[in-house]
């Protein structure tokens, strides 16, 4: 049921070369009611002024984005992605990587590291004897990541391929260490920034963002 490590096999590749980019052949109405929830929490927020849990999620959901964007472009480069999902999990594929309710989940996903945290983010785990101890945002992105690396084992091992992994090396660990370690640390960190700098750290990462899907879609790349 878990899968660990790419295969390389042929089946795996098949499954990645039938892939259909933005193709509305699957479409169908939980991408309106998952869209719905996802404006729903947000304005909550809003509406809360909690600012520090939609800066939460606007800095794991742009990490997100430039995470997909360089696997689209690896993937175009180079014959294969790093990961892909496959036609039959999804209503809906984004970019070869990512599909609609899985961009979705990450859109939240900040905000529900952020709010899991102790009201108090200076707080140290482990300190005791003397010791310093870990910082807690540190301590809830390396949980949070690893749990995200252990499901991402459950949907490479289904069998529509909802995750799809080619390379023999790309595996539970590179997706734990380079891939989910960061966006947490991301959502974990910046909203305890001081305000301008994060708000100059938001507007740099979507201002990349939307800069790589204007250049990069129209010139087939991804």
């Amino acid at each position: 049921m878990f899968k660990f490590w790419g295969d390389g096999s042929q089946a795996a590749k098949d499954m990645v070369n039938a892939i259909a980019v933005r193709s509305t052949d699957n479409f169908n109405w939980t991408f309106i009611f998952i869209l719905a929830v996802v404006f729903y929490v947000y304005w909550s927020e809003v509406k809360n002024k909690n600012t520090k849990a939609i800066c939460a999620g606007f800095a794991l959901y742009g990490v997100h984005w430039l995470y997909e964007i360089a696997n689209a472009v690896i993937g175009h480069f180079f014959g294969y992605p790093l990961w892909s999902v496959s036609n039959a999990s999804t209503t809906f594929i984004l970019l070869i990587g990512v599909c609609w309710e899985l961009s979705m989940m990450f859109s939240l996903a900040g905000i529900i590291s952020w709010k899991m945290l102790p009201d108090d983010t200076s707080t140290m785990y482990f300190a005791k004897n003397g010791r310093k101890g870990i910082n807690c945002r540190l301590v809830g992105a390396i949980e949070m990541a690893l749990l995200f690396a252990l499901f991402e084992s459950f949907l490479a091992g289904t069998s529509n391929g909802s995750f799809i992994w080619v390379y023999k090396w790309w595996g539970v660990w590179p997706v734990f260490i380079t891939t989910y370690v960061p966006f947490f640390l991301a959502a974990n960190y910046v909203p305890d920034m001081e305000p301008k700098k994060r708000l100059r750290f938001l507007l740099c990462l979507w201002g990349t963002v939307a800069l790589l899907l204007i250049v990069l879609i129209p010139a087939g790349i991804i």
